[in-house]
């Protein structure tokens, strides 16, 4: 073995393991103590995590927010106006130069896997090259898969069709379109089935923004689901934002949910730009603008997080991390049970990686790839609540990036403390705390 990580507690694991690489590959999880290396990693009791995924981010709009101005009303149609402007100035230095920057952010904090969406109803396809060859620039250090999007729609213009077709000729990974912005219901659900046709025909996985309204009437959910089970695309398709199944009545939703669960459709959820998006014409009450997420997951569909957007038309925050976008999907979701945190941890991680279709060497197993995050918090849940610092990025045995973590101090009463924000209840102050209590418990007579 050429390296070790020690002391590291895995996702739903209470005791401390070792975990051994050799050539990249994870040889041996033992017992603490137990594996030797020339180079070592001691994680110190916190969580060593399979790395994170974003299946949702559009990196050719990454950092241009306020260029050519700021979206002022919040909403996504002025974003899509701005962008609209935007693009018209987009070469594929400008799109790499910032997509890269925007992933140093991303693995800095522990992201490994992306699904980035490429505008392709942009006329000369500038987005899919660039981000097509950005993915192949980092294949081994990041994976990267790049979605055909027509952000403007497919039948809204006369090229939509070629564009598409243009699109997989330049090596998209996963196919997308944007039904509910066609001009008409009919138009819609036309490029859904379009779409699902050319799937089935290439391979490509598919990767819906669907029904991202305040518009109740909004259901093209349902006519991607049919379509996956007609197609037999059962597990390679995803439905994005899905944000008007908030508002839809229950008889509907139930129905539709369970055709979901049957289709094996993946449901992404975006909580950063749909609760500054939605809702915008509402007045109080407001909407949050989230899927229906805990009612997904009770049915059994897999349920991710997306980052969506980091500083550009539509949101004009971001930072890239994906333990952000859990913690405030915990919010918005109302997801605060604690087997529901583990839920949302899963989110970012496990159920990510399935829809992304990449889970067969994803995790923390004998026998695959040594890629792996290690964090400064002691589990799953203290990651959600502190949202920490990397302390280690690794793919396949290479530490990619490192962290120092943060050292706070106060003086007060006591004179100098360093202050961790740990829980009492899983830190070794715990421990040292249930010894002094055993400790001072007098004996029984």
């Amino acid at each position: 073995m050429d390296l070790v990580i020690k002391n590291a507690r895995l996702p739903g694991a209470e005791t401390r393991v070792d975990i051994g690489v050799t050539a990249g590959i994870i040889h041996k999880i033992g017992k603490p103590d137990s594996l030797t290396a020339p180079r070592k990693i001691d994680a110190k009791g916190g969580l060593v995590s399979p790395p994170f995924v974003d299946p949702h981010v559009h990196l050719d709009a990454a950092l241009t927010a306020g260029d050519p101005r700021h979206n002022e009303s919040g909403t996504l149609l002025e974003g899509i106006r701005i962008w609209g402007e935007r693009k018209q100035r987009l070469s594929v230095e400008d799109i790499k130069a910032r997509a890269y920057r925007a992933i140093t952010w991303m693995v800095a904090q522990g992201v490994l896997f992306v699904r980035t969406h490429a505008d392709a109803s942009e006329p000369t396809l500038t987005t899919v090259q660039a981000l097509t060859e950005l993915r192949d620039e980092l294949r081994g250090l990041v994976d990267i898969q790049v979605v055909a999007f027509p952000q403007d729609g497919i039948y809204t213009h006369d090229d939509g069709e070629r564009l598409m077709e243009e699109a997989i000729d330049l090596g998209v990974d996963c196919l997308g379109c944007i039904p509910h912005n066609e001009f008409t219901r009919e138009d819609g659900v036309a490029s859904v089935e379009y779409v699902m046709g050319l799937a089935s025909e290439t391979g490509l996985l598919v990767d819906i923004h669907c029904d991202e309204t305040d518009d109740d009437h909004s259901r093209f959910s349902e006519t991607v689901a049919a379509q996956t089970i007609k197609r037999g695309l059962h597990g390679r398709v995803a439905a994005s934002h899905a944000t008007a199944m908030h508002s839809y009545n229950n008889a509907y939703a139930a129905k539709l949910i369970g055709l979901l669960a049957r289709a094996d459709v993946g449901i992404i959820t975006n909580p950063f730009d749909n609760s500054i998006l939605q809702a915008r014409g509402d007045s109080y009450p407001k909407r949050r603008g989230i899927t229906r997420v805990d009612e997904l997951l009770a049915a059994g569909v897999t349920v991710g997080i997306g980052h969506d957007s980091i500083m550009d038309p539509w949101y004009p925050l971001g930072r890239g991390s994906m333990l952000q976008a859990a913690n405030l999907l915990l919010h918005m979701a109302q997801l605060s049970g604690r087997e529901q945190i583990l839920e949302v941890f899963r989110m970012i991680t496990d159920n990510s990686a399935k829809i992304l279709n990449v889970d067969n060497n994803y995790g923390i197993e004998e026998g695959k790839p040594a890629t792996f995050v290690v964090l400064n918090a002691d589990d799953e849940r203290e990651a959600i609540r502190l949202m920490p610092e990397c302390l280690y990025v690794v793919r396949d045995g290479r530490i990619l990036a490192q962290t120092e973590p943060a050292l706070s101090t106060v003086q007060l009463t006591a004179g100098k403390q360093i202050v961790d924000f740990r829980s009492p209840a899983t830190s070794g102050y715990a421990a040292a705390l249930r010894t002094s209590a055993a400790d001072a418990e007098p004996d029984e007579a």
